[in-house]
């Protein structure tokens, strides 16, 4: 069934300032208002996007004592879907169709996702993400085993500080900011995971049992750092990197182990801008290094790949008009 896995999301940024708040002050027919020589912020634009996404969360369990690698690798990953953002209000939607590559011969897989970002006033920066996948195929060099009743869950995200305020982060993640001129920014971050996985397998592979409930809890400090690099007006080319370390603990069947935790992640966007029409893709590699026991070391990545088409178009006049009763009834300038 081809829209069996959906993904569904509603942001609403209500905790500590509206949904339609903006920071510059503007009159409603401006298509965008610079506050600053090196950020542009666009007002009263509905910005509507389409993207295909491939985003997975793997496992590689590496056994010391007989020195066997099990590449633990969900069935299904691709998805496409759309997304609407006015101001600080974004709806989302996608489904992992049948004819993608990736989602063929994947009977009884499912796949849940959910990637949500926020931010409190200029400097502050939330992400939570979520991983539900059922169906998995585990390698290693004598095996390739499907196992469909196998199951993880991970939730988590992390909590963010932007040190230069000239740097845009907004102009990687939604587009509805603009880096005018180039900039880069130290970005630290405390990152932290819980994982819950369930081998179903009755089997022994490759003559071992590997632990088959797992469930672990990851905490790391992770410096970040960014570069917005704008050789013209109409690109936009970013890098940034990180590097932390942290501790996580680890629940199997055996035992229950406190060990060291690194954790290393790359990310890159490139964008083309032409007023209102838009472009562009996104990359990001998160690693997670750590032991679950004596024996076992857990290498646990999520890759993450969006390339997007998108729009901006002004806003009716009446959605314009509910965004500043709004916020004039919530005491906010818009």
């Amino acid at each position: 069934m081809m829209f069996k896995d959906i993904h569904i999301s509603l942001l609403l940024f209500l905790a500590t300032w509206s949904v339609f708040a903006q920071n510059e002050n503007t009159d409603n027919d401006s298509i965008f208002n610079t506050q600053s020589t090196y950020i542009r912020h666009y007002k009263n634009r509905i910005h509507a996007k389409i993207y295909y996404i491939n985003t997975s969360n793997s496992l590689a369990i590496n056994d010391r004592d007989s020195r066997i690698k099990l590449d633990l690798n969900a069935n299904k990953e691709s998805r496409i879907g759309g997304s609407i953002l006015f101001r600080k209000l974004a709806i989302s939607y996608s489904y992992a169709p049948k004819f993608l590559n990736a989602n063929r011969n994947n009977d009884g897989a499912k796949l849940y996702t959910l990637n949500l970002r926020g931010y409190y006033k200029q400097h502050w920066m939330q992400t939570l993400k979520l991983y539900q996948e059922k169906g998995f195929y585990i390698k290693n060099a004598n095996q390739s085993i499907y196992l469909p009743e196998t199951e993880s869950f991970k939730i988590g995200g992390s909590t963010s500080y932007i040190l230069n305020p000239n740097f845009s982060y907004r102009a990687l993640s939604s587009q509805n900011e603009k880096q005018l001129k180039s900039v880069g920014s130290f970005i630290p971050s405390i990152t932290y995971f819980y994982t819950d996985f369930n081998l179903k397998h009755d089997e022994t592979i490759s003559n071992r049992t590997i632990e088959k409930h797992y469930k672990s809890f990851d905490l790391a400090f992770s410096p970040n750092y960014y570069y917005n690099f704008v050789p013209n007006e109409k690109l936009l080319i970013s890098v940034g990197a990180s590097a932390g370390i942290g501790l996580n603990y680890s629940i199997t069947n055996s035992s229950n182990v406190t060990t060291l935790l690194t954790e290393l992640s790359f990310k890159g966007t490139f964008s083309y801008d032409l007023t209102n029409l838009f472009v562009g893709a996104h990359f990001n590699y998160l690693f997670l290094n750590h032991s679950t026991s004596r024996s076992y070391y857990v290498t646990d990545t999520i890759p993450y790949l969006q390339v997007f088409i998108g729009y901006r178009f002004k806003a009716p006049q009446k959605v314009i008009e509910t965004a500043d009763e709004f916020n004039d009834k919530l005491n906010i300038k818009s």
